[in-house]
């Protein structure tokens, strides 16, 4: 049987608490009656308080002793983009000068954070997430935070800015097939920046950045690391904490300049068939739009041998791709859905990446955590927002199990 007793873990919580509250072990100790080098030994793990010594802890640092005990790290934070979606639905994009008629007008939440975070805690409400980034001091910052709070979600690493509205996108969804064209508005996520994340407050086992390409401060140029993301990466993983990724498909054609930097301090990278073979320079698709699977894991490996730690994962609405360190190469077709079922695809991409990160949280297989995304993502479709047709855990692993898988014809 499993022993499922919690872990000690009181050299790692010590030295969090201590670094939260600004300490130095020198301070701390002068604090508590002790040496510096008991204070240097307990957070070694050389050695553990007396009982009386963690009455004292948990009192300087009010809380108890079960906390101050625990094993330290649970759950996933996701930092980035936070914006509100205007979904406004026609039935075809139209000619350059020509008026084409909306026939309904929504409001949803947007973005990385807000989309793959509601999405992760609709699929299990027992695991802790955490959200950071920055929206206006407006309604619809309010708004799109009141949305995640909820939920369940922790939105206490939430900036309000008094000078900048929340970012937003215009999201032309076409009726009947879900697909969808943004127009954008920066706005707070323009400021967003690593001093908006205080890593040694951290207390999450995964971190997740979102999007590369869609983070100004993030994507600004560093002389040692090649970006400001890349930077930021590196430290979060000194911090003992894994670290991901997802991309934004913007036009610039600046994939390989903002992506390759911040790959040898991530664990996962996540992105879609563009962004990956964007990296490249390699074609995704051919003239009659095919998947040309080839040039998908060229990509994957050369974004492999930049240093990613686990794993590269791609979607695309006929496949999920997966190559991890080992050189495992797992192709997973689709989610076979119905003609009809799409009302939207706003999300779709976030959906497949909280099916994916929840499958690498819980240490799925390659396969299992590429058909989760999947299965995920399908749930995302029902709905013409970037969140409601998401589904509880148990929903998603039925669909896995007895759905059919899309057939297409890839190169």
């Amino acid at each position: 049987m499993q022993n499922t007793e919690p872990k000690i873990n009181i050299a790692e919580n010590l030295t969090r608490l201590r670094k939260k509250h600004g300490l130095t072990q020198e301070a701390l100790a002068e604090k508590l009656y002790v040496s510096n080098k008991t204070i240097s030994k307990w957070e070694r793990g050389a050695g553990l308080p007396e009982i009386t010594q963690l009455f004292k802890l948990a009192r300087f640092f009010g809380i108890t002793i079960d906390e101050l005990l625990r094993e330290e790290r649970s759950g996933i934070a996701l930092a980035g983009n936070i914006l509100v979606d205007n979904i406004k639905m026609i039935g075809a994009l139209p000619a350059k000068g020509m008026l084409e008629q909306i026939s309904d007008v929504s409001m949803a939440v947007g973005g990385c954070v807000p989309n793959t975070a509601i999405d992760l805690a609709v699929i299990d409400r027992n695991l802790p997430i955490a959200v950071y980034g920055k929206v206006g001091n407006d309604a619809a910052g309010k708004y799109v935070t009141f949305e995640m709070q909820k939920v369940g979600i922790d939105v206490g690493g939430i900036t309000f800015s008094d000078e900048d509205a929340t970012s937003f996108s215009d999201v032309m969804t076409i009726r009947g097939t879900g697909e969808r064209t943004f127009y954008h508005h920066t706005g707070a996520n323009a400021t967003f920046s690593p001093a908006d994340v205080q890593i040694p407050y951290l207390n999450c086992k995964m971190l997740h950045v979102g999007y590369i390409l869609l983070l100004d401060m993030f994507d600004a140029p560093d002389a040692e690391y090649g970006t400001v993301m890349a930077r930021f990466l590196k430290e979060v993983q000194e911090a003992g904490i894994k670290t991901s990724f997802d991309v934004v498909s913007d036009s610039s054609g600046r994939f390989a300049e903002k992506v390759l930097p911040a790959l040898k301090y991530t664990d996962n990278a996540i992105m879609n068939e563009i962004e990956c073979c964007g990296t490249s320079g390699l074609p995704a698709r051919d003239e009659h739009n095919r998947l040309i699977v080839a040039n998908i894991k060229t990509s994957m490996e050369r974004m492999m041998a930049k240093g990613v730690g686990e794993r590269v994962i791609v979607h695309c609405p006929e496949a999920g791709f997966c190559l991890d360190r080992s050189g495992e190469f797992v192709v997973a077709p689709s989610v076979k859905i119905e003609k009809g079922y799409i009302k939207g695809s706003v999300g779709a991409g976030d959906a497949f990446c909280a099916g994916c990160l929840y499958g690498i949280y819980h240490g799925f297989s390659n396969k299992d955590i590429l058909d989760f995304g999947s299965a995920a993502a399908v749930c995302n479709l029902s709905a013409a927002d970037s969140v409601s047709g998401m589904k509880p855990k148990e929903y998603i692993f039925n669909l896995m199990e007895t759905s059919g898988r899309e057939e297409h014809d890839l190169v």
